[in-house]
């Protein structure tokens, strides 16, 4: 099925509604934006780079002129920026937050919280902002979309090592925030309705060009052919804002979790036990914030 056919029939109007999109400017981000902004989305933009989210309001006001665009700057290692955007969303609250940003295989550093980067951009961060514009996007009758990821299954969450800082392998490390999003969403009292996780499967971004250069020059062109672009990549994302789930359900590609259009699909991949400690860590984090 064309991504139009599929968008035409899986979603709806979108007018006189504000949608929130973190990581806007990246791959996914720009992607998802073009189609919330057919949809007839006004949009706020939150990205740690101004010239760029800027850039991206340009482009889309010129090929959606009526289009209402807002940018915001969130730099998701810096907990002051977090609250500061936090703040205000909570002024002029979305009806929509889609929580996009991520970052996996970069120089690795603690933040001012004391958490790993990998850690503190993947998931306390994005906690934070949910945990806070909860209340008011579920008094709006929003919804809060999350992006997880399939690397959430590498491994088991380590209490002793929170925030796998001990851990040398990226993927771990960002695997394992990943995993303290998704199950502490799926934690909340109405997941489902007003929070929903979501997932692209594999697609060719930014995101996955942190191979060594020559390494990278010979495997992008199988990539861009073998994974899905992220114009149809995003479509779980945006599939999110409109479907609901069940607890411990989330949306993504239906086959392997990698390819083809999206679908609500059960996890079995955490424990109710460990689950349980994810949320009590989670909220820990959170009050600590």
């Amino acid at each position: 099925m064309k991504t139009s056919k599929w968008i035409e029939k899986n979603t709806s109007s979108l007018v006189g509604k504000t949608v929130a999109i973190s990581g806007a400017t990246g791959g996914i981000g720009k992607e998802l934006c073009r189609h919330l902004a057919a949809l007839g989305a006004s949009l706020v933009l939150l990205d740690r780079n101004p010239e760029k989210s800027l850039a991206l309001k340009n482009e889309l006001q010129k090929d959606f002129p009526a289009l209402n665009v807002k940018n915001i700057t969130l730099d998701l290692e810096d907990i002051d920026s977090v609250r500061s955007a936090t703040d205000r969303l909570t002024e002029d609250t979305p009806d929509a937050l889609i929580l996009n940003a991520g970052a996996y295989h970069i120089p690795r550093h603690k933040c001012s919280t004391g958490f790993d980067n990998i850690f503190q951009i993947n998931f306390v961060s994005p906690y934070y902002l949910a945990r806070r514009l909860l209340p008011k996007i579920r008094e709006r009758g929003g919804r809060i979309v999350a992006v997880g990821s399939i690397a959430h299954t590498y491994s088991k969450a380590d209490f002793s090592d929170i925030d796998f800082s001990g851990v040398s392998k990226s993927s771990k490390a960002y695997g394992n925030a990943k995993r303290y999003l998704v199950f502490s969403l799926f934690g909340l009292g109405d997941y489902g309705k007003t929070v929903v996780v979501t997932h692209p499967g594999i697609t060719f971004t930014n995101i996955t060009a942190h191979y060594p250069k020559p390494i990278f020059a010979v495997i992008k062109y199988p990539m861009k052919i073998i994974f899905m672009k992220p114009k149809r990549a995003c479509l779980s994302i945006l599939y999110g804002l409109f479907e609901d789930c069940g607890k411990n359900e989330w949306i993504g590609p239906r086959i392997f979790n990698i390819w083809g259009l999206p679908r609500r699909q059960r996890l079995k991949s955490c424990s109710d036990a460990e689950a349980a400690q994810i949320c009590a860590t989670a909220e820990r984090i959170y009050e600590d914030r």
